[in-house]
């Protein structure tokens, strides 16, 4: 491809709403534009980008059985009621109503549609197992697209759907689906982590992500580097042995009970305000969240320097829809305004709730003695309150977000929360959907039974960003050449030269019948600007023809990843540029 027959505008300037460094350098390096927020088009680098990735995705999941398909964006309403999930995403749809007054709604995946299809055309356990996938425009009306491609309101995504006869059978497909995905972020250059994480809206009681530690993640993920334990903070497992591991003198452990006391704290309502006006510690204070579950009230306790885990509430009470309680419901619940909340006198019914509020306590709250909580009054606080005797727990459970003072859940070692982005995620869905929507098959016995699922997605626009923010300097991208837009980019310093253009164009044509992928920068533009756009852009190899070298039969090769340059023959270019190639291991693109 020819520099003038192409259409490739790079920016010098940073954008000002650029935030991350995938985002500024997609933008400089004339791979996307935004059309309006969260939605970009793809320029023609960025669109063979996508290709490549795309190509080994499908290399990966062809090899392991799997059958592509394509389904449409457009999915009639009346599927996601069936499964129930129309009001779990809520606002996060997109949605229109046809002319003839029908919501349809834009796909943010595809599991009712597939369900649906399988459940017309697949009735027999002889036509099982069978995975299905595809590469599609998604759409979510995410509150704050950021970070450009990384979270965007329209986005590509490869989903695959696996229907097997049995729970076995869903293990044997679920793991082929975890080796692919293993297989193609390694062929994409990207190092990801196969970490335990929460199923959320999707369902299912097992499911992983995959994520690739990066700084510039809005995940976290909590690593063990010692045992290799892996979980996304939403998952991650709290010792319980660690809710007594501070000293006894900030838990007040081992000492005598205090006499409850009620105490003014005017205007604070906050952990670190009560704390500073009190003169106590976080860790001496408890916290207590009022939630509705199934909208029903329940109270959970979590120590003041924790933070709840709403993920792992969730799970524990087994409801389908958790939500901080208003401040209305606070009140009735507690008898007191926001902000005051506590678990002393929440034995007694109020504000015309049958059920009473049901309190949990989290395991860190178990050994504690004399801490502080609210009186559930306006500025008023409880100084030495006490379990059992002040109150009573109705269960223990991990309800917390794990720390980076934690100690690994399986190996007692030390935990590390890092910044991480997830490239994908498989989850074993079970009969979520296929007993609702009653998609069954005849087994042996001619038994009707409801085919077991699972589904599997990665963010495709994902892996070019993240490569990016992995794989850059301060002159541009570096990119990993299995996914590079171009193998190798040709720079002829003065291509007007007869003699420099000759021999341009014979290296181009040359490198073009090899097979490999060649972009010819034959601008009219100075050599600091073509040496400036080529780093910028950020292809692995540079060939690059000077009237110097060239007099001597030579030119320059330079590897982008190292910066190493190679004086090579002009006759010997197509060999040692294969070589290069062939020797350029993804290992080396793999933190």
């Amino acid at each position: 491809m020819r520099w003038t027959k192409y259409f490739i505008p790079t920016l010098k300037e940073v954008p000002s709403e650029a935030e991350a460094v995938s985002h500024r350098l997609m933008i400089r390096a004339g791979l996307v534009r935004k059309l309006v927020s969260g939605a970009y088009i793809y320029l023609p680098l960025g669109l063979r980008v996508l290709q490549k990735v795309q190509n080994i995705i499908r290399e990966e999941m062809d090899k392991r059985g799997a059958i592509e398909l394509f389904m449409p964006s457009m999915q009639p309403v009346e599927l996601w009621h069936e499964s129930g999930r129309f009001k779990d995403l809520g606002e996060d749809l997109i949605t229109y109503k046809d002319r003839h007054s029908r919501v349809i709604v834009f796909g943010p995946t595809h599991e009712e549609v597939i369900t649906d299809l399988v459940r017309n055309h697949i009735n027999s356990y002889k036509q099982l197992p069978v995975t299905f996938y595809q590469i599609q425009t998604k759409f979510r009306d995410e509150i704050r697209p950021r970070f450009g491609v990384i979270r965007s309101r329209e986005f590509i995504m490869k989903d695959a759907y696996s229907f097997d006869k049995d729970w076995q059978g869903l293990d044997e497909s679920y793991k082929k689906m975890y080796e692919a995905y293993e297989a193609i972020f390694k062929r994409c250059g990207l190092n990801a982590i196969a970490v335990e994480a929460d199923s959320g809206v999707m369902g299912g009681d097992v499911s992983h992500e995959f994520m690739v530690i990066c700084e510039s993640g809005e995940d976290f993920l909590a690593h063990c580097q010692s045992c290799g334990y892996a979980a996304s903070l939403a998952v991650a497992e709290c010792k319980e042995a660690q809710g007594s591991r501070l000293p006894s003198t900030l838990l007040g452990t081992g000492k005598a009970q205090g006499e409850l006391k009620e105490v003014d704290t005017p205007g604070v309502s906050t952990i670190e305000k009560v704390g500073e006006f009190l003169k106590v510690k976080s860790e001496q204070m408890v916290k207590t969240l009022i939630y509705l579950a199934d909208k029903k009230p329940v109270a959970i306790l979590i120590r003041g320097d924790y933070e709840a885990n709403e993920a792992k509430i969730k799970k524990f009470l087994k409801c389908v829809k958790l939500e901080m309680a208003s401040e209305e419901v606070i009140k009735k619940v507690t008898g007191g305004p926001i902000g005051f909340s506590g678990p002393v006198g929440l034995t007694d019914s109020r504000g015309g709730y049958k059920t009473l509020p049901y309190i949990i306590a989290d395991n860190a709250v178990k050994n504690m003695v004399n801490f502080v909580t609210g009186a559930n009054k306006r500025d008023k606080h409880y100084i030495n309150t006490n379990i059992d005797r002040d109150f009573k727990v109705s269960e223990w459970a991990d309800l917390r977000m794990i720390t980076d003072k934690d100690h690994c859940p399986k190996c007692n070692k030390n935990i590390k929360i890092e910044h991480a982005i997830e490239m994908g995620h498989v989850f074993k869905l079970g009969l979520k959907y296929s007993k609702a929507m009653k998609a069954e098959f005849s087994d042996e016995d001619g038994k009707l039974k409801p085919v077991v699922m699972g589904c599997y997605g990665i963010g495709v626009n994902r892996i070019a960003a993240t490569a990016i923010e992995l794989h850059n300097d301060e002159k541009g991208i570096i990119w990993p050449v299995s996914i590079a837009p171009f193998q190798v980019i040709i720079i002829p310093l003065n291509y007007k030269k007869d003699d420099i253009k000759t021999a341009a164009d014979s290296i181009y044509n040359e490198l073009k019948d090899a097979g490999l992928e060649v972009l010819l920068d034959d601008r009219d533009e100075s050599a600091g600007i073509k040496f400036n756009d080529a780093e910028l852009i950020g292809l692995p190899f540079s060939i690059v023809i000077g009237d110097k070298g060239l007099k001597k039969g030579i030119v320059e090769i330079k590897t982008r990843e190292t910066g190493e340059i190679l004086e090579v023959k002009k006759d010997e270019i197509k060999d040692k540029i294969l070589s290069l190639i062939h020797k350029t291991s993804m290992t080396r693109f793999v933190n």
